[in-house]
């Protein structure tokens, strides 16, 4: 059954939430989103190279590498010479700490979006999103698109499996 009402409700809460929750992670790590996401990444990832680390992200290695220049200058990562073209990148301090403040203030406005429904509802909201995610991993093609923002310990926490990841191994 097609519900236009339903869908669009699901679209201007889809874009509302990826508004909120991206700005608030950006501005606490002081970086464009791609450049927090690849922040992000690379807290879970430590030195891929440049064009995995903008596949992991949806960007273009010439996309990457620019993006990459500006977080290099800021003192938020490093590029190491690796074995033959690969360029391995590794977080600094000052980017460890973006990385961590980003995810935390990406947390900060989930969970007060999240208090506004009772906990029945948080239950039935996260098996109705379960499927959702998989669906989106399918359509993405790739685990690390749909979870380039994502805190990967908290959705393993408590015993869970991450649904974008069962997907992923199921290929």
């Amino acid at each position: 059954m097609h519900d236009s009402r339903l869908a669009n409700l699901l679209g201007a809460a889809a874009v509302n939430v990826a508004d909120r929750l991206t700005a608030a992670a950006a501005s606490a790590a002081g970086a464009s989103t791609s450049g927090t996401a690849a922040l992000i990444t690379l807290a879970g990832q430590p030195g891929i190279g440049v064009t995995e680390l903008g596949a992991r992200i949806g960007l273009s290695q010439p996309a990457c590498a620019r993006m990459l220049d500006q977080l290099t200058a800021r003192g938020l990562v490093r590029r190491r010479q690796g074995s033959g073209r690969s360029v391995p990148v590794h977080l600094t301090r000052s980017g460890a700490a973006a990385a961590r403040r980003a995810l935390r203030e990406r947390e900060r406005e989930l969970v007060a979006l999240l208090d506004r429904l009772t906990p029945a509802q948080q239950d039935e909201l996260a098996g109705i999103l379960e499927p959702l995610l998989e669906g989106l991993f399918h359509q993405a093609g790739s685990q690390h698109v749909v979870c380039r923002l994502c805190d990967h310990a908290a959705c393993i926490a408590n015993d869970c499996a991450c649904p974008v990841g069962q997907a992923a191994r199921a290929e």
